[in-house]
């Protein structure tokens, strides 16, 4: 039998010991585990941009993976603690859409459970950090054989972001600026879909009061320092600088406006 994968994500960074202490629980109870880190650079508190790191990388990921996310401003409330199923993939994490993005690419209907049965729970459950004494345990004991079900009760209502949907009008799609990754590119709420449903093949995409231009294929086909557009590998259209910061260039940041139009 294959040894069960556990991705991680969070916004604790590296500098403190909070990931290496989850990692050190999860293999406490599944020690044959193996753990991937996907990213602990979320910017702090960034609901949002955590869920789409996990949009973009669960889908190449095998069946039974199990999906560890903590990006938590809520730790210590009333807010849930939730695993889910779905698509052969389970993701265990704070219901507050964290999850949402992830779980949503499947057709197939989900399982989703409040986490109340505390004997997987590490006790006493601090206030604080549930990503050791809640999270880690879960995901653990799933990697272990542990059946969701067990875990708590059924909930049909887990939180689920909505994205801004795109705005069509006869020759444009109007859109905007969701996060910005690590190169400064403004990574948008526009599809490869959505600049599909033009029904000019000639487009110019716009940025605030700046014009870009069409989408190109490759990074390499702006000149150095240029702005420019291209859809990216997670299949968002995005607005980068080569070879710099578009984020840095523009001042624009997420919430931006973005338009294409079909010229």
């Amino acid at each position: 039998m294959t040894a069960p994968i556990v991705t991680l994500t969070t916004d604790f960074g590296t500098r403190d010991p909070w990931v290496g202490i989850m990692k050190g629980v999860i293999l406490g109870i599944a020690p044959a585990a193996r753990l991937v880190d996907l990213s602990h650079e979320i910017s702090a508190q960034a609901i949002l941009e955590g869920a789409l790191c996990l949009e973009a990388a669960v889908r190449f990921f095998p069946q039974g993976t199990i999906h560890l996310a903590v990006v938590d401003p809520g730790v210590g409330s009333a807010r849930r603690a939730l695993a889910v199923r779905a698509g052969g993939q389970y993701y265990v994490g704070p219901d507050n859409g964290l999850l949402s993005l992830a779980f949503a690419q499947t057709p197939e209907a989900i399982l989703a459970v409040e986490l109340t049965t505390t004997k997987y729970h590490l006790s006493p459950l601090s206030r604080t950090f549930h990503g050791r004494d809640l999270f880690a345990p879960v995901a653990a004991h799933l990697a272990s054989g542990v059946p969701l079900e067990r875990l708590g009760s059924v909930v049909t209502d887990p939180m689920r972001l909505v994205l801004p949907a795109a705005q069509r009008e006869r020759d444009l799609v109007r859109g905007e600026v969701l996060s910005i990754d690590r190169f400064g590119n403004l990574v948008t709420s526009l599809t490869e879909e959505d600049l599909g449903s033009l029904a000019s093949s000639a487009l110019v995409v716009e940025i605030g009061d700046v014009r870009l231009g069409a989408p190109v294929s490759v990074y390499a086909d702006a000149s150095p320092g240029r702005l420019g557009a291209i859809v990216g590998s997670t299949g968002r259209l995005e607005i980068f600088a080569r070879e710099g910061s578009a984020h840095a260039r523009l001042g624009l940041g997420c919430g931006a406006p973005v338009v294409v139009r079909g010229v």
